[in-house]
């Protein structure tokens, strides 16, 4: 299995900014591409952005200009800066990356999920 750690949720008011960080880990071959859905209350999940192994970035049009998604693929690791955050960004974030195990192929695998909320 693929361990996937977040951290850097929380609580900020509009306008403020947080930085996620996802950690992966488990006897990984490779990771083509890491990235971040949210989920709000009520509302489908939904992808925020993504980055291939090769630093394809990939963001949803809400969060263009605000979010920077980054990668370090030696260590498995993605972050995403957010500024300029807005109520409407309040969700739970999910780390998910698309990664390759020997013995096992390619498979979508997911974190926990961090609460991101946003006061007005």
């Amino acid at each position: 299995q693929v361990q996937l750690v977040e951290s850097g949720g929380g609580l900020v008011q509009a306008g403020g900014s947080l930085r996620l960080s996802c950690a992966a880990s488990g006897s990984i071959f490779s990771i083509n591409v890491m990235g971040w859905y949210r989920q709000a209350p009520g509302k489908q999940r939904e992808l925020v952005a993504t980055i291939t192994s090769g630093g394809i970035t990939n963001y949803a049009d809400s969060v263009k200009g605000r979010f920077t998604i980054s990668r370090d693929n030696a260590k498995n690791t993605v972050w995403m800066q957010m500024n300029s955050l807005n109520p409407e960004d309040t969700a739970v974030y999910y780390c998910y990356c698309n990664a390759f195990k020997l013995g096992i192929g390619l498979n979508n695998y997911w974190g926990q999920g961090t609460q991101v909320t946003v006061s007005s």
